[in-house]
C-alpha cells in the first residue's frame, strides 16, 4: 500500500466513524444540525446572509456508506455559505503597495502541501471590493481551476478571485481541522470530480459543491477524530519519505541494471555464441559491397582501428569497425525563423527526442515544401541524435524512428544516423542506448557555450559488431530484460 493509499484509507475510516469510539454523552449530530438551521434562519432574518435556493432532499440511494447512529448525513450547503470569488479587471489597475490595502489571495500564496494561507504577495485597493469577494480568517478556500478541490484554511482576511470557492460555516458546527481533513479526503474529492465530469475546463460550480454530501459527527467526536488523525500523520509522513526513497532507489537500480545489460550485450556476454553463425566480418563486407560509390569513398577515408582504440575484448566471431562503415550521418537543415509555418514539412528539434523515442509534439514547427530535402527526411530505422546544444548532459541523446513518418525532417542541431543495412538497425538502437556510447559522444563534445559533435566524430566511433544472427538474439533478449527494468523503476 502506498503512502497516499494509506492516508486515503485512514481518512475513510475517520469519515465513516470507525477511527474512534462513539460516546453517548457527546450528544447527537442531528441536534447539532438543527441548531445550524436555526442559526442560518436567524442570519437570513437579520440580513447578514442571503436566502439561497433550497437544496434537494437526501435520498436513500445517495447514501454511500453507513455511519454511527449519533451521526447524520447532510449537504455542505446546509452547514455553511458557499460562494465563488471574483476579479476586478484589469487587476493591475487595482493593485496597491499600501498597508491598508486588502489582501489579494492567489494560488501562488499557498505552500506546497500546506494547510493554511497566512499571507499574500499582493494587495488591492478598496474600490476593487465591488468586483471581488471578501473572505475572513477561519473560512475555507477550495481551488476552483484545473487543479480543483484542494482545501486551505484562511489565517487572514482578504479577497479572492474566481479561481477560488469559499466555504464559510454558519456557526461552530465543525472543528475546522475536521472539516479540512474531510475536504482533503478521496470521498470529498470524488464528489467534486463527479460534479465536473464531462466538462472541458474543470471548474467547480458552487451549487454542485453545496449539494455535496458530508457525514456529520457530534462536535466533541470531531475533535477526537482530529487528534487520532494527527497522531497517525507523522507516521504516514515518515512512511511516505521511506516510500519515496525506495522508489528513487528502485529507479537507480533499474537504470544501473539497464546499463549493465546493454554493456553485456555490446561485449558479447548477454547471449551465447553459436559457431554456426555467419561471422560479423562477412556481414561487414556484405554491407560495404552494398553501399553506393559515394558511401564507399566515405568509409575508405576512415582511419584504420588501432589497438589503443579497442576498449574491451569481444568474441572471436565478432569484429570491430567504425560506425561510419555501417551508417551514414546526415546533418539537419538550417532555416530562417520567418519562414516557419503551420503546415508543410515538420522539423524535429531536441525536444522531440525522449527516452530513445522520437516524438511528434504539438509545438513542432513546419517549413514550406520548398525546404523539403529528400535526404533529410527521417525514415524507419533511423537513429536521431542531439549533436549541438548548450547542455553537455543532453549531447548525444538518441531516439529511434520505429515507424514510417511522412514529411518530417531534422533541424540543424540534430543528426541522422542512418544504417546502410536495416539488418543492423535493432542492434545499433541498443548500442546508442548504452552508457558506452553516451560517455564517448559527450567526451567528444566541443565548444564553450554550445557543445557540438561533428559528423566525423560520429563516423569514427569504434564499435563492436556481432554476427547478424546473434544481433537478433541480443535484441530479443534486451527487449525482455528492459521491460523488467522498467517495471522495477516504476
Amino acid at each position: 500500500m502506498t503512502a497516499k493509499e494509506l492516508k486515503n484509507a485512514l481518512m475513510q475510516e475517520a469519515i465513516q466513524g470507525k477511527l474512534v469510539p462513539q460516546i453517548a454523552s457527546e450528544g447527537n449530530a442531528r441536534d447539532l444540525l438543527e441548531e445550524i438551521r436555526k442559526e442560518k434562519a436567524k442570519l437570513i432574518k437579520l440580513g447578514k446572509i442571503k436566502k439561497e435556493k433550497s437544496l434537494p432532499p437526501l435520498t436513500e440511494d445517495e447514501i454511500p456508506f453507513n455511519i454511527p447512529d449519533n451521526w447524520c448525513w447532510c449537504r455542505l450547503g446546509e452547514i455553511g455559505e458557499i460562494a465563488r470569488g471574483g476579479s476586478p479587471r484589469p487587476i493591475k489597475d487595482f493593485l496597491t503597495t499600501s498597508e491598508d490595502g486588502y489582501n489579494w489571495i492567489k494560488i501562488g500564496d499557498t505552500d506546497k502541501n500546506g494547510k493554511y494561507i497566512n499571507h499574500t504577495a499582493e494587495k488591492i485597493i478598496k474600490e476593487g471590493l465591488r468586483k471581488t469577494r471578501l473572505v475572513h480568517k477561519g473560512d475555507f478556500l477550495l481551488t476552483n481551476s484545473m487543479s480543483f478541490g484542494r482545501p486551505y484554511i484562511l489565517n487572514i482576511d482578504g479577497c479572492i478571485h474566481d479561481g477560488w470557492l469559499v466555504i464559510s460555516p454558519y456557526t461552530k458546527v465543525f472543528d475546522k481541522e475536521f472539516l479540512y481533513y474531510f475536504l482533503s479526503s478521496s470521498f470529498s474529492f470524488n464528489q467534486f470530480c463527479d460534479a465536473v465530469s464531462g466538462a472541458v475546463v474543470k471548474n467547480l460550480n458552487s451549487d454542485k459543491v453545496r449539494s455535496a454530501l458530508i457525514p456529520l459527527p457530534p462536535y466533541e467526536e470531531q475533535k477526537r477524530i482530529v487528534a487520532a488523525i494527527e497522531q497517525f500523520m507523522p507516521l504516514m509522513e515518515e512512511y511516505g519519505k521511506k516510500e519515496s526513497e525506495l522508489n528513487e532507489l528502485n529507479k537507480e537500480i533499474a537504470e544501473k541494471l539497464k546499463n549493465a545489460i546493454l554493456q553485456e550485450a555490446i561485449q558479447g556476454k548477454l547471449v551465447p555464441q553459436d559457431p554456426d553463425d555467419e561471422p560479423a566480418s562477412v556481414l561487414l563486407e556484405r554491407i560495404r559491397k552494398g553501399n553506393s560509390s559515394r558511401q564507399i569513398a566515405a568509409y575508405r577515408k576512415l582511419k584504420p582501428i588501432t589497438t589503443e582504440e579497442i576498449p574491451f575484448d569481444i568474441p572471436e566471431n565478432w569484429c570491430w569497425c567504425r560506425l561510419g562503415e555501417i551508417i551514414r550521418v546526415v546533418s539537419g537543415i538550417s532555416y530562417d525563423k520567418k519562414d516557419v509555418t503551420k503546415t508543410g514539412c515538420r522539423i524535429l528539434r531536441g525536444g522531440n527526442i525522449q527516452q530513445m523515442k522520437v516524438l511528434l509534439n504539438e509545438d513542432d514547427v513546419f517549413l514550406p515544401k520548398q525546404y523539403r530535402d529528400e535526404d533529410k527526411l527521417i525514415r524507419k530505422g533511423d537513429i536521431l541524435i542531439v549533436a549541438s546544444t548548450g547542455s553537455k548532459a543532453v549531447i548525444g541523446k538518441a531516439g529511434y524512428v520505429d515507424r514510417d513518418v511522412s514529411d518530417t525532417m531534422i533541424g540543424a542541431f540534430l543528426r541522422i544516423c542512418r544504417p546502410h543495412s536495416l539488418d543492423t538497425a535493432g542492434y545499433l538502437r541498443c548500442l546508442f542506448e548504452s552508457d558506452f556510447y553516451r560517455k564517448h559522444i559527450r567526451d567528444l563534445a566541443q565548444g564553450t557555450n554550445i557543445n557540438n559533435v561533428k559528423e566525423s566524430y560520429v563516423t569514427e566511433f569504434v564499435i563492436s559488431l556481432p554476427p547478424f544472427a546473434e544481433q537478433k538474439r541480443i535484441v530479443a533478449t534486451i527487449g525482455q530484460l528492459l521491460l523488467l527494468c522498467e517495471k522495477l523503476g516504476e
